[in-house]
């Protein structure tokens, strides 16, 4: 066992004068004392749960460095003119990324079937799925086109979780980009 150090000889008295002495206090190093109110540990403040959020939007940026590595399948591709940028927060365990399967009804979180529909995203394209320290990772589902993240060109390996940073950005399909925020 490891006694707590002592300054005044037996009895382990801290203050001058030895046990009983000017100063001493009760109770002993490290342990409670009578009549003080101590300071529960960590910050005095209040910390509400972190939330996450995704913005989904085209991104040409993506769409062009996409365009340059395809063959001629990918010649008859525009990036749409107008289409909204959507914001979804992040909640529950996983968020399903693809497009509405229409003879099952099956939709997935972020449904990328909406018009301006981007035809390079699967049914199952990929999976956000929520760590147990509160982050997020993303999960490719084994898609034709593959996922990327942060403008890489090598896709993510199927089925393998990649953490993700507040701000990494997760490229699906042809142009769209799913930008990933903490706060």
């Amino acid at each position: 066992m490891i006694s707590p150090p002592s300054s005044g000889g037996p009895g382990g008295s801290r203050g001058p004068g030895g046990p009983g002495g000017a100063g001493a206090r009760p109770g002993g190093y490290g342990y409670p004392q009578p009549d003080v109110t101590q300071a529960p540990p960590g910050p005095s403040y209040q910390q509400g749960p972190v939330t996450w959020s995704a913005t989904i939007g085209p991104d040409r940026e993506y769409f062009m460095a996409m365009m340059h590595r395809s063959g001629p399948e990918a010649a008859g591709l525009n990036l749409p003119a107008y289409s909204p940028e959507q914001q979804r927060p992040l909640t529950g365990n996983q968020i399903t990324i693809g497009r509405r399967r229409h003879s099952t009804g099956d939709t997935p979180d972020i449904d990328l079937s909406v018009p301006p529909e981007d035809p390079g995203v699967s049914h199952q394209h990929a999976v956000l799925v929520q760590q147990p320290d509160g982050t997020w990772a993303v999960v490719d589902q084994n898609s034709t086109n593959g996922t990327t993240v942060n403008g890489s060109e090598e896709p993510i390996q199927p089925f393998v979780p990649v953490p993700l940073q507040d701000g990494d950005r997760v490229h699906v399909g042809a142009w769209t980009t799913i930008t990933i925020r903490r706060g």
